[in-house]
């Protein structure tokens, strides 16, 4: 049966889920963690469509995010920026060993971020393994010289503490606004 709306239309191939749907799908499982197999059983479709929705959508919002360049036009309109390195946690065989973080015994990929004042982020790095040093992967991604010679003040150690310390202060505050 053929219609002239839907994905018969658009060429694409049949959905058990419109797009809405297929969205909330992925977002059910990237903002709360939830397995394949409980967003399969609540939206009633088979597994591997439920992962094959999140790996689409996952796929679609990568294309939009801003590359070093793009996000360092926004960055340069900061008072500063801070940067650091996060290790996320995958599943990795161990014969991958550049994968493994020494300091965590575990399996990680490195990814350096940059974030505003409010620790809003404006930018994330690709993926490195995760036995690669923080400074080596800003270095890597050519993240130092974009700041630098955007003369954007980034997080440095000596003035982290106080960085850090005007940002609590500044959370406190607006946490008290509310509590009353």
């Amino acid at each position: 049966m053929t219609c002239d709306r839907g994905p018969a239309r658009l060429r694409s191939r049949w959905r058990r889920l419109d797009a809405g749907r297929q969205a909330l799908l992925a977002l059910a499982h990237l903002r709360n963690g939830d397995t394949y197999t409980r967003l399969a059983a609540g939206f009633e479709v088979g597994l591997a469509t439920a992962w094959r929705y999140v790996q689409e959508v996952i796929a679609l919002l990568a294309t939009a995010a801003d590359d070093l360049a793009t996000a360092m036009k926004k960055i340069r309109m900061l008072a500063y920026a801070i940067l650091d390195g996060t290790l996320i946690p995958i599943d990795r065989i161990a014969d991958q060993k550049p994968y493994c973080s020494g300091k965590h015994k575990r399996h990680r990929v490195n990814v350096q971020v940059i974030a505003d004042a409010v620790g809003r982020l404006v930018w994330a790095s690709p993926a490195l393994p995760g036995s690669v040093h923080d400074l080596t992967a800003a270095r890597t991604h050519g993240i130092i010289d974009a700041l630098t010679s955007a003369d954007v003040m980034h997080c440095c150690p000596r003035r982290a503490t106080t960085i850090v310390q005007a940002i609590l202060f500044l959370h406190h505050v607006e946490a008290n606004r509310y509590s009353r």
